[in-house]
């Protein structure tokens, strides 16, 4: 049976109330027990304990990033979670080291996580149209989000040991949000993902 950890970034600050990735949460949660797998949920507005978020990682067979963009980078409290919970987990599970040896420190920086085996998977919600990275001479100039704005996040992750698995983005959900679209799109993805006999989950 896997075990999934869910990190739910969804906020209330300005003109976020958070229901988007409250819903996608949701949706996430119910997908994977319906499969038979073992489902832990962080919703970072609630508030968190370091050390039991670190333990979350350690257990966990599979992350599941479920956050809104602000101003192109993640909400400044799952910032914080980040750092409070990956600071916690220096020697009790997340990384070791920054990798390098005193000998050479010139090489292997990046190496000394410990949640080596995991994978990780992240979606994330923009205003921005899809097509805001894909034409040429618009805002992102052709980089995607996972190769752009996000690049930093995702080496964090490798930093740690873990993998990633396809990405998912959902795009102008301010300006043009339909939800029952949205989660469709979702659902399939996920299926997509999990749904060969590699991950042992049941068919729904």
């Amino acid at each position: 049976m896997k075990k999934i950890f869910i990190i739910n970034a969804a906020q209330h600050f300005g003109h976020s109330g958070g229901r988007f990735n409250n819903t996608l949460a949701s949706e996430t949660v119910e997908f994977f027990r319906n499969r038979g797998a073992e489902v832990q949920l962080t919703n970072i507005a609630d508030g968190y304990n370091l050390q039991e978020e670190v333990d979350k990682y350690v257990w966990a067979d599979l992350v599941v990033y479920h956050t809104p963009i602000w101003w192109f980078q993640v909400p400044f409290g799952f910032k914080r979670y980040i750092d409070e919970v990956f600071t916690q987990g220096h020697q009790r599970g997340i990384y070791r080291s920054d990798g390098r040896k005193a000998d050479n420190p010139q090489i292997n920086y990046g190496t000394g996580g410990t949640l080596h085996g995991r994978k990780y998977m992240l979606t994330t919600s923009w205003n921005a149209p899809e097509t805001a990275f894909t034409l040429p001479n618009e805002f992102f100039k052709q980089h995607s989000v996972d190769d752009g704005p996000l690049f930093g996040f995702h080496r964090m992750n490798a930093f740690t040991g873990m993998e990633p698995l396809k990405s998912f983005h959902f795009h102008d959900v301010e300006k043009n949000a339909q939800i029952d679209r949205d989660m469709a799109r979702y659902r399939s993805h996920l299926q997509d993902v999990f749904g060969s006999a590699t991950w042992g989950l049941k068919a729904s």
